[in-house]
């Protein structure tokens, strides 16, 4: 199994308060990140990477989440997004690679205009929600490219150095990632830098064809909402270790009872603790399911994929809700900033916001899907 070690996950707990004071991840953070399995788990072998199957993406991220759920966020997505340039036309691949993996945010909303020029598309937008943009080596962000007979949801990559990033990342919770806006204005960018959604969505990108492993034949939305998932996932392992430790300590205020010998408060790890473990089961088996299919050769239904987005939504739902009840029981002392447990609870309540765990859109999608119902041609799944 790659990833992450101990110290890695230990200094990013030594470091959560530095990331939230910066709104960005730290420079040792980044540092350390780079000499990490977890950078090249996704990368193709050609490239240097370890190519690794894509359920082994999750623990990693789900790990860092114990020391710090904003870095967890960032370093998972980076990870991601080294998966999805694998995606591109095998040329935008040469140039993103040529000195390996790359740290690459992905505003993937459409929020940017594209026509055609000599050689390309001129693209201008701005997009929202860069995780990490502070960092980036090169961006991956989504518009509608104005073709004359149609109108083509894609994907293009854009250098770092044509991005402007605004200071807009004032937020109550997931302050380390640095989810600012970046802007593009009037730069053209070659065809083999541009893919089209669908054949994302599908698994069906040039990539797919050009490595040819199950790794790069994953749709986008599952993967997209496996991996985001993650981080809340493991907040709320790390919550309900630290309620274990407090009990042990806390002295309850005006009873004078050990709040260890309170049932109330055994009952509520013990209802933590198999919430947790039936959430684990379901990712694995969401991974699993989808991994078998690709591994196959087999495409993977729309279906499949809004089970695997709902999957995702109910992880995230079900965590933010164990470390509700937890903190409930914790008291005030809890809410001082020193304490992690406030920290974890800002991460996961933004974190929740994601647009692919919209709870009832997900449920809406994969109850439509089971029965044969028509959705939307554009909806995430």
């Amino acid at each position: 199994m790659h990833g992450v070690t101990d110290e890695f996950v230990a200094g990013l707990a030594e470091r959560a308060d530095e990331a939230e004071r910066l709104r960005r991840l730290p420079a040792a953070t980044v540092g350390e990140f780079r000499q990490t399995d977890l950078f090249r788990l996704l990368l193709p072998a050609r490239f240097g990477g370890l190519q690794a199957p894509f359920p082994e993406l999750l623990q990693p991220i789900r790990l860092m989440a114990h020391g710090c759920a904003s870095s967890a966020w960032t370093l998972g997505f980076y990870a991601l997004h080294n998966w999805l340039l694998s995606l591109f036309d095998p040329r935008a691949q040469e140039e993103v690679f040529a000195s390996g993996p790359v740290l690459a945010p992905a505003p993937l909303a459409p929020t940017g205009r594209g026509s055609p020029a000599d050689g390309g598309v001129r693209l201008t937008g701005r997009w929202s929600w860069a995780t990490g943009a502070m960092d980036a080596d090169w961006l991956i962000v989504g518009a509608l490219i104005e073709r004359p007979d149609r109108i083509d949801p894609s994907l293009l990559l854009v250098p770092a150095d044509r991005v402007e990033v605004v200071d807009t990342w004032h937020t109550a919770g997931m302050r380390g990632t640095g989810s600012h806006d970046v802007v593009v204005t009037d730069t053209v960018v070659p065809e083999h830098r541009i893919v089209a959604v669908a054949d994302i969505y599908g698994g069906t990108a040039p990539g797919a064809r050009f490595h040819d492993a199950p790794t790069y034949r994953w749709p986008l939305v599952p993967a997209l909402a496996l991996t985001a998932s993650m981080p809340v996932l493991g907040a709320a392992e790390r919550v309900t270790e630290l309620f274990a430790e407090r009990l042990g300590a806390r002295v309850l205020a005006y009873s004078g009872v050990a709040q260890k010998d309170q049932p109330a408060a055994q009952i509520r790890l013990g209802d933590a603790r198999v919430r947790l473990r039936a959430l684990r089961a379901l990712v694995a088996d969401t991974a699993e399911g989808i991994e078998r299919i690709v591994a196959g050769g087999e495409r993977v239904s729309r279906s499949v994929r809004a089970d695997a987005r709902l999957a995702a939504a109910h992880t995230v739902h079900q965590s933010r809700a164990i470390i509700a009840d937890l903190l409930e029981a914790s008291g005030a002392s809890a809410q001082f900033l020193s304490n992690p447990l406030q920290r974890a609870k800002r991460d996961v309540d933004i974190a929740a916001g994601h647009v692919v765990f919209d709870y009832d859109m997900s449920r809406e999608l994969a109850g439509a899907l089971a029965i044969g119902a028509k959705i939307s041609p554009i909806a995430m799944v």
